[in-house]
């Protein structure tokens, strides 16, 4: 990795920092975006001690609104070269919240955003370079309904954020199709039922839940990380595209998640909500 230049979206804690302070210590330069300042200076001064020949960098950004993901995507885009993007930013909530844009939240931060900022950066990933989308087997038992995506019907935080799920690993698939040829990679993993803050600020009964759950059955924040580490570093995973990975092995998504025609269907739909022109 020395030399190269790795951007992280959500990387202010949990499984994205550790990927990126580990990313730096191999002597990556890591480009990530954050919400919360002092976060954000929290991380750059662990990846200066990680790295601190590089010039890493920050964007601060609301990736819950298309705005901010076409403006932090077009900051992104101006980096002279893109080796690794890695899709991590997402969240769980507890209640039905919409952004501005008229979006579901979850929809709008763990699918779009992925969405946007990819597309806004393909151009800048030459041969050899690395998408790794962080998706999640909580996909498993979820169905998208293309007449709501935005759950407007009904509402209840972990099936929406298991849908959201399910189009991380749907978005990946066509995207694996679409750039084909390239000599750019993209695949998709399940991190592992992680100890981090996910699902902290969610509220009600899944906070709850969640915070009983962690330190039952939880693996460390460093353990989650090795897959997203893997994909984008390995050279095992160099001439890999399209495949959903657990523990840096391959793994099998659901059938919904295998569906070409609801891939293809879902990446026309945040076309046209993106308007990227």
């Amino acid at each position: 990795m020395q030399g190269k230049t790795v951007i992280i979206t959500g990387a202010t804690s949990g499984i994205g920092e550790v990927a990126a302070v580990h990313l730096a210590e191999q002597g990556a330069r890591i480009v990530f975006t954050a919400r919360d300042k002092a976060r954000a200076d929290d991380t750059m001064a662990k990846l200066h001690k990680a790295n601190p020949a590089a010039d890493h960098a920050v964007h601060m950004a609301d990736l819950s609104t298309l705005a901010e993901m076409k403006r932090v995507g077009g900051e992104l885009a101006r980096e002279p070269r893109i080796d690794v993007l890695v899709n991590n930013a997402g969240a769980l909530f507890n209640k039905r919240q919409e952004t501005v844009d008229g979006l579901e939240m979850t929809f709008a931060l763990n699918h779009m955003a992925y969405f946007v900022i990819t597309n806004l950066l393909l151009g800048k990933l030459k041969a050899g370079g690395r998408i790794v989308t962080v998706a999640s087997n909580a996909h498993r038992g979820a169905r998208l309904d293309f007449d709501d995506l935005q759950s407007r019907r009904s509402y209840v935080g972990f099936p929406v954020y298991s849908r959201s799920k399910l189009c991380n690993i749907l978005f990946n698939r066509e995207l694996a199709r679409r750039i084909a040829g390239s000599g750019v990679t993209a695949n998709a993993l399940h991190p592992g039922f992680v100890a981090t803050r996910f699902g902290d600020n969610s509220g009600g009964l899944m906070r709850t839940v969640l915070k009983v759950a962690k330190p039952i059955g939880a693996i460390s924040p460093e353990e989650g990380a090795q897959t997203i580490i893997y994909l984008a570093s390995s050279p095992q995973a160099a001439d890999v595209s399209g495949v959903y990975f657990y523990e840096c092995k391959p793994a099998t998504p659901t059938a919904e998640a295998r569906n070409d025609e609801d891939a293809k269907r879902l990446w026309e739909i945040s076309a046209q909500i993106a308007d990227l022109g």
